[in-house]
């Protein structure tokens, strides 16, 4: 196992069994084998341990380690994060997919163009993973203030190269991954896309993401709250997350 191209992968997993196959068949469907599986249960009632435990038996490359107690996706994320052992940091939520040559493909450009941050565009399937919609495409760059009008970079895309970024970690917040990559962006880096379709997000029936009120309400906290920005400087990011929200849900 080459340690300098070895991707850590970071699936938080809560009541997962009902998805959970299928993300992790994706990640042993990949081209690039270089990596390692991190899945941290989140203290499920249902059959994720079990699952999982069969897919590490079979694969010494997935890991399962559990919560002492249910502590939300942030503490998660971050129980992972903290076992991690490769170069780069992806990010796979239990309920998503990626298609076979994500990693290739994305860790391919990191490499070749010197990039640390980077995301890729997707599509949404339903829940039952039967209806697709239309690929989301994002931008070619964003820095700090560009994300901060634009939420555009969906976790389960999403490569860092630790090396380069430094150590991150999650904060317990609605949006910990937003904010995750707004404070890798605070210390003067910039995410790139990687122009190319390479993963599927799951629009569950009950996902938070879902309610487009509570969304707008927590991404204004986030600037409030969290980023401590100025009310001018708020309402400029929230008039760009609004308009650019509508175009995105647009393919849904």
């Amino acid at each position: 196992m080459n340690q300098q191209k070895l991707v850590s992968i970071i699936m938080p997993a809560y009541d997962a069994e009902k998805f959970i196959r299928e993300a992790i068949e994706s990640v042993l469907s990949q081209s690039y084998e270089n990596w390692e599986l991190l899945v941290v249960n989140d203290c499920s009632q249902d059959n994720t341990t079990k699952v999982v435990t069969e897919y590490c038996i079979k694969d010494d490359r997935i890991k399962l380690f559990n919560n002492n107690k249910n502590s939300g996706p942030a503490i998660t994320r971050n129980n992972a994060i903290n076992q991690a052992k490769g170069r780069f940091l992806a990010f796979l939520d239990s309920d998503d997919i990626w298609l076979p040559e994500k990693l290739e493909i994305q860790i391919g450009v990191m490499l070749d163009e010197g990039y640390v941050f980077t995301y890729t565009d997707y599509h949404r399937i339903s829940e039952d993973g039967l209806v697709s919609g239309k690929r989301i495409n994002a931008p070619d760059t964003l820095n700090y203030f560009q994300l901060l009008r634009n939420t555009a970079i969906t976790t389960s895309t999403v490569i860092l190269n630790v090396e380069a970024v430094g150590k991150i970690k999650m904060k317990e917040t609605y949006y910990d991954d937003f904010t995750c990559w707004l404070e890798v962006m605070k210390r003067g880096f910039v995410a790139h896309r990687v122009n190319e379709d390479l993963a599927k997000y799951r629009v569950a029936s009950s996902s938070v993401s879902r309610n487009k009120i509570n969304s707008a309400i927590q991404v204004w906290k986030t600037y409030r709250t969290i980023e401590r920005l100025g009310l001018v400087t708020s309402v400029w990011c929230f008039t760009g997350y609004a308009l650019n929200a509508l175009k995105k849900y647009k393919n849904f």
